[in-house]
């Protein structure tokens, strides 16, 4: 900084506190600087906790109960542990639980090959390689009520152009392709909608795992005569698990309370084909009204979720130190 800047400075900084009150700026100068980035993080904090723990906590009180949101004059009564009694006694949750379990295996399996494999092409930096990286995250750039109703006109057998594009190689009358309607094809057809649009969010992770590979290994790799199959199996893939194991982790979780996308396409349908837990949970809570019941799924979902992430947690950290 000039000279001149640091005078200006130094005037302005005069003036501040020359304007600050005196017994405000002796408190202010007895405060450390760790207690004053608490007080000015503090505000956020409080936000933060009103916003995401109070509703938990409050979620975990009406699981005991037999509260009805559409009632809220009715006598609270407490039911104990009959609400998730119920829950892991009912075959229609656990087929739900099912159905998300084969939605978010396929979904992970299919994003992370695909997203490792563009992050590997991108890396090898060909000329135009930067275009091509950005048309391929435009997807994940989009609304998912954007994507959701742009894939169910696609999705259309009268007028859709996949229904179009899959008569064209197999020969099936696109009329009778209806990914949304048949019992079968339901199920895919959100899996590759989800694939589509994150499947770039994978891909920019593994990316950057790629990218702190040093090249000084592939050198000497190159220097051992190390064949390229050689060097991928010994040198790229072992450096760059972590990162695929943090983007799976990533898309787990998200998939697995995965809704908006669910809710545009299929809305659980047909029948209860694609009826994921969080479905199922919206259903019990806003349709049927038993706000105690659905307060219990809820909470066993968080505590299944949170105990599957802290395992893989425990498995990432473990590959990160090998």
């Amino acid at each position: 900084m000039t000279e001149a800047g640091l005078t200006m400075l130094n005037r302005t900084a005069d003036s501040v506190a020359r304007a600050t009150p005196e017994p405000l700026a002796r408190k202010v100068r007895g405060i450390s600087d760790k207690g004053l980035a608490w007080l000015f993080i503090s505000p956020t904090i409080l936000l933060l906790l009103a916003i995401n723990i109070f509703p938990l906590f409050w979620a975990i009180y009406l699981s005991f109960t037999n509260y009805r949101a559409n009632r809220p004059n009715e006598i609270v009564k407490n039911v104990g542990l009959a609400n998730y009694r119920r829950i892991l006694g009912d075959q229609d949750i656990w087929i739900a639980m099912q159905t998300t379990a084969h939605f978010v295996f396929w979904t992970i399996l299919l994003q992370t090959l695909i997203g490792f494999t563009l992050a590997w092409l991108i890396d090898r930096k060909f000329r135009g390689h930067a275009f091509w990286t950005t048309i391929i995250l435009v997807p994940m750039m989009l609304s998912p009520a954007v994507v959701g109703n742009f894939w169910r006109f696609l999705y259309e057998p009268q007028i859709g152009l996949f229904a179009y594009a899959v008569s064209f190689v197999s020969g099936i009358p696109a009329t009778e392709i209806g990914m949304l309607s048949n019992v079968s094809l339901a199920p895919w057809s959100i899996v590759i909608v989800d694939t589509w649009m994150w499947t770039p969010y994978v891909m920019l992770i593994c990316l950057a795992g790629l990218r702190s590979i040093p090249e000084y290994i592939y050198e000497a790799a190159e220097v051992d005569r190390a064949s390229n199959w050689r060097q991928f199996w010994s040198i790229t893939l072992p450096m760059a698990l972590p990162f695929i194991m943090l983007a799976v982790l990533f898309r787990g979780i998200e998939n697995f309370k995965m809704f908006d996308m669910v809710n545009l396409l299929t809305g659980g349908g047909p029948g209860s084909t694609t009826e994921v837990a969080s479905i199922t949970l919206k259903r019990q809570a806003f349709e049927s009204w038993r706000t105690g019941y659905s307060s219990a799924f809820a909470i066993i979902l968080f505590v299944a979720v949170f105990g599957l992430a802290n395992i893989y947690v425990k498995a990432l950290n473990k590959v990160k130190q090998r």
